[in-house]
């Protein structure tokens, strides 16, 4: 399979700080060998340095979609299928404006549904799935090329158990399909009554347990481990078609041993051969 690896190497506006680091951390930690051993022809693209020169959170983070919009449309146009590695959740909606996507699967264990009106913390990555959904930030995600709303019957919520009272009441009026691993089949038909076509799948690394794997410094106990992740994943992949991956909020400080990236690696291997024979 044709691989285009896109490097949006970000966190709150900063580049390569904190979660930012996660990207280069995974290709360090031999992702391209791994892929390329199982048989995938292997491109890495870089955004680099983009957007606001003071690296404002909200300049800096939509700058970073619309950089990621432009590289997974190239993939695309090449005929390579886009993962995209990033710090923050937000860059996904660049991802789904590059591939066109009218349909997501989120996995986190945050909701990640706040606005500027509800957010506790003022955190933008918070209100990352909100803003594909269009809830939030609409005039700056409209200006990301290609970038259009995914309507809430469309999305996959998969294992969110870190959730503010907002959030809570929020998904209490949305149509969002919420689901735990055991239940990825069951969401993905549902996804397909609702008529989506081209699903792009999201990937926060700190739904995982912590207990099994911590990808960073936000930690909820609960959550699959490694090897229910992947399974629940390709399950949904066999179902539906994947427009691409977003793989986000590695933060190696919090991943002594460097767990992470082999992990990464098996999972993008098993999810790549399982879109592929699709």
């Amino acid at each position: 399979m044709k691989v285009s690896i896109i490097l949006a190497s970000y966190d709150s506006g900063h580049y390569h700080g904190g979660m930012g680091q996660g990207p280069d951390a995974l290709i360090a930690g031999g992702l391209v060998e791994a892929l390329t051993m199982a048989g995938h022809d292997v491109a890495v693209e870089d955004i680099g340095k983009v957007g606001d020169v003071q690296e404002r959170e909200i300049a800096t983070g939509f700058a970073v979609c619309n950089a990621v919009s432009g590289e997974v449309r190239i993939a695309r146009d090449r005929g390579r299928f886009p993962i995209v590695l990033a710090g923050n959740c937000l860059t996904s909606a660049g991802a789904v404006a590059g591939e066109g996507a009218d349909a997501i699967i989120w996995a986190d264990q945050h909701g990640d549904l706040n606005t500027p009106d509800t957010s506790i913390y003022g955190f933008l990555d918070g209100m990352a799935l909100a803003t594909v959904l269009g809830l939030c930030w609409r005039p700056m995600a409209a200006a990301v090329p290609g970038f259009q709303p995914i309507d809430p019957s469309r999305c996959v919520l998969i294992n969110a158990r870190d959730l503010d009272p907002a959030e809570k009441q929020l998904l209490d009026t949305l149509p969002v399909i919420r689901t735990e691993c055991p239940g990825a089949a069951e969401a993905t038909e549902k996804l397909k009554a609702a008529g989506a076509q081209r699903m792009h799948m999201h990937l926060d690394l700190d739904v995982h347990d912590p207990e099994a794997l911590q990808a960073n410094r936000y930690v909820t106990p609960g959550g699959p481990g490694p090897e229910q992740l992947r399974q629940a994943v390709c399950a949904m992949a066999l179902s539906v078609p994947i427009s691409g991956i977003t793989i986000s909020a590695y933060d190696p400080a919090f991943d002594a041993q460097a767990n992470v990236p082999p992990l990464v690696g098996e999972l993008l291997n098993d999810l790549l051969t399982t879109i592929e024979g699709r």
